[in-house]
């Protein structure tokens, strides 16, 4: 397993970026792009960049839990 894909990795990443920015704003970058996603007003090219930015760590570790989950229930099925 490659070292940044452990959950002992992931996860600090995923907070802390996923939060970020921690004095500055009142809500995180994740929650305002979200909304503005949902809104319609996600237009800039900035925008979109930093919604991606804060939403990869979460998208890896979503991942990373699928794959866990996948191969339980294929070995709790096999057996």
């Amino acid at each position: 397993m490659r070292p940044f894909m452990r959950y002992r990795v992931l996860l600090p990443i995923a907070l802390i970026i996923g939060l970020a920015p921690f004095p500055f704003a009142p809500e995180p970058h994740l929650l305002e792009k979200s909304r503005m996603l949902m809104d319609g007003a996600l237009q800039r090219p900035i925008d979109v960049f930093d919604l991606c930015w804060h939403a990869w760590p979460l998208a890896l570790l979503g991942f990373r839990m699928g794959q866990d989950l996948a191969r339980f229930f294929l070995a709790k099925r096999a057996a």
